[in-house]
Formats: structure tokens, sequence, C-alpha cells
């Protein structure tokens, strides 16, 4: 499985003064969604864009907020060399407002995660009628394989990490 998540590689960054943002999103933030945030980030600096991006994740249910990701994905990830440090936080309504592009790991936390809760949020907050365009499935930018979701490691035991997510999206097309 190979994951274009650097769609920045051969293209310029409009000249703004506020960064482009991007939100990945999976259940509940502590695998799937803050492996692709650190390895975004690992590209992002390595390209010289950390000034022009603002890169987060989050989780479509709050029940680890707080916590830092799954250990067996830290040590995945350590050894690619990519450093993950995200601290588990929920979906929020302002991330409609604030970020530029969300891209979730699967359909059920793009359909029953981020759009039943814009659903729910956009009677209650100002949001931008059009911002539930913004969620997007992660694999809708791959390139080199048939994929449509990032397959959750929690569910395969140690199994699950042993190709994990890091893996997987440190296969990148450079």
């Amino acid at each position: 499985m190979q994951v274009s998540v650097v769609a920045f590689k051969n293209k310029k960054l409009p000249q703004t003064q506020t960064p482009f943002s991007v939100l990945f999103v999976c259940l509940g933030n502590i695998c799937r969604s803050p492996a692709a945030e650190g390895v975004f980030t690992y590209f992002v600096k390595k390209r010289g864009f950390d000034s022009k991006i603002r890169i987060d994740s989050a989780g479509t249910i709050n029940y680890h907020e707080g916590n830092q990701t799954d250990s067996r994905m830290r040590a995945a990830s350590k050894r690619c060399g990519i450093e993950i440090t995200s601290i588990s936080r929920p979906i929020k309504s302002s991330d409609f407002v604030e970020f530029d592009l969300i891209l979730a790991m699967d359909k059920q936390n793009r359909e029953r995660g981020y759009m039943e809760a814009f659903n729910r949020w956009k009677f209650r907050d100002p949001l931008p009628e059009d911002a539930h365009k913004k969620v997007r499935l992660i694999c809708s930018y791959c390139k080199k394989h048939d994929e449509t979701e990032v397959p959750d490691p929690c569910y395969g035991g140690p199994e699950g990490f042993k190709k994990s997510e890091v893996e997987y999206h440190l296969q990148v097309q450079r």
C-alpha cells in the first residue's frame, strides 16, 4: 500500500499569511490519524513547508482524550525514524472552520463521525455551508494502490502493527 499524502511535492502553495491546514481523523485518535499526522509532518518539514502548513489529528470519539498515541504505533513510527507526539483529542465544530482539508482514514469515520457531527453542529454553530466538502478519505489521494480505507491496526492484534500505518505512509510517492 503506497499513500501519496504529500500532495504539495510539485505544486506551489498559495502565498498567504494563513497556513494551509490539514486534519487527519480516525476513531480514537491513537493509531491511524496520529501516524498520518506524524508522517505528513515529517515530509512537510523535510520539504521546508512547515511554516506554510498546519497539521493536526483528531478522533470521532472522545474515549481516549488526553492520551498519547498507542505505544505500538509510537514504536512502529520510531523504527521508521518518525516521532509521534500527538495527544488524542475529539473532533469539534471549529474543525470545519479552522481546517482547509479534513482527511478521514475510513468511510465510517467520514460518514458516521464527521458528517453526522456536521449535520448536528450546523444548526448550533455558525459553520460555512460547504464545510462538509472539506472532509475526504485519505485514500482518495493514493496513487499506487486501490485500497479505499486505511485499516485499523488495533483490530489486528500484534499482527496489525507488523505492517503499521507508519510503514504504509512511508511508502509515499516521492
